[in-house]
């Protein structure tokens, strides 16, 4: 896959305008509690299937983002992971990658494409691999974080007599 997707990013305005689509720079917020519908762009990563699939769909509009991967994700990543409570080796693992990671700063890592029609988000989310792994590692440090708001909780449960259950 693309290392870099910053051609797409330059590119896929352009063939939209051409296909006489109006382009609205922007996202869709709140997409996990929307009805949705993912392209799938490990079979067809080729976003003018995709613009095609709107155009015969009807649809004039056509919703474009894109992402750039900036140093401070890294750096972020690697203070939450100072607090993690994991085997060492494996902290040790996370970091290095993560700081090898940096070298990719300034480069655009995931490309966006939505329209809607009939109520549905139908979606074509394009993303490097280097940018999944770090998703993937930020799910790991986010599994491995102290809970911030545990002393919180522990006053509601003895408020509650000690018989609030979190199932």
């Amino acid at each position: 896959m693309n290392q870099n997707l910053d051609t797409l990013k330059r590119e896929i305005p352009e063939h939209l305008h051409g296909k006489g689509l109006a382009v609205f720079r922007g996202f869709v917020n709140e997409l996990h509690e929307q009805k949705l519908v993912f392209w799938d762009v490990e079979r067809e990563g080729d976003y003018r299937l995709f613009v095609q699939c709107a155009l015969d769909a009807g649809v004039k509009l056509v919703i474009f983002n894109h992402r750039d991967f900036e140093r401070p994700m890294v750096e972020e990543a690697l203070e939450r992971l100072e607090e993690c409570d994991m085997p060492r080796e494996e902290q040790r693992a996370i970091e290095r990658r993560l700081k090898e990671l940096r070298a990719f700063d300034g480069f655009t890592c995931a490309v966006e494409l939505v329209f809607e029609r009939e109520n549905r988000f139908y979606v074509f989310d394009l993303r490097t691999e280097w940018y999944e792994e770090l998703l993937d590692l930020l799910d790991t440090i986010d599994g491995a974080a102290p809970i911030d708001d545990l002393g919180e909780e522990e006053e509601d449960d003895e408020s509650m007599g000690g018989y609030f259950s979190r199932n």
